[in-house]
């Protein structure tokens, strides 16, 4: 995979959606449009992810201007460390920690990938953990409704705490299309939310 959709992208740099989007509208990074049917997708390069990295880690704080430049100047050299930037050239941006930080998120975003499958044989086609019929989708619910993960492993054995912590992540990742079934437990107040970066929760079990 050499393009993302902004949904991987939020998931990846941590930024909101909106975020993600709002660079998009202001054309701080300008992704390619990809054609499915009716659906257009907006696709963005590492490169792109990369700048949304540091947009994470505060570069919201320039101006447009500055940051337009640092855009377009990581796109045309993606492997520079640091880059000096404004009038004068009076500003050091350091690119080297925000591109390693994407490349390690890439790999845990690919690793998360090969624990789902997506079947029209199984669920309809719904992501499930591979060697299960469980549903992803249903996973981050229930921890969405307060379920620990320790609460979902007695009633889905087959599962891990692994497994069962990266569902919310895939979810972000991968959204669902169109509009969700309906479940048991929705409507209800939830107990408590959990947050997982996302490079700390495909470690070893």
């Amino acid at each position: 995979m050499d393009r993302y959709t902004p949904a991987q992208a939020a998931a990846i740099t941590g930024l909101p959606l909106a975020a993600v989007h709002k660079a998009i509208d202001s054309r701080l990074i300008r992704p390619r449009s990809s054609r499915a049917g009716a659906t257009v997708r907006r696709l963005l390069t590492k490169e792109q992810l990369i700048y949304l990295q540091l947009e994470a880690e505060g570069l919201r704080l320039l101006p447009v201007g500055a940051r337009r430049e640092i855009a377009d100047s990581i796109q045309h050299s993606p492997n520079v460390d640091v880059m000096a930037v404004g009038n004068g050239k009076v500003l050091l941006v350091e690119c080297k920690g925000a591109r390693r930080k994407v490349e390690g998120q890439l790999k845990q975003l690919a690793r998360m990938e090969e624990m789902v499958s997506s079947d029209p044989e199984i669920m309809r086609g719904t992501p499930v953990f591979k060697g299960t019929r469980i549903p992803v989708d249903l996973v981050a619910d229930m921890l969405a409704q307060g379920a620990t993960a320790e609460e979902i492993l007695q009633g889905y054995p087959t599962l891990s705490k692994k497994k069962i912590t990266i569902a919310p992540l895939y979810m972000r990742a991968f959204p669902r299309r169109g509009r969700p079934s309906r479940r048991p437990w929705q409507g209800k107040k939830p107990k408590g939310r959990k947050s997982y970066p996302l490079s700390t929760v495909l470690r070893s079990e």
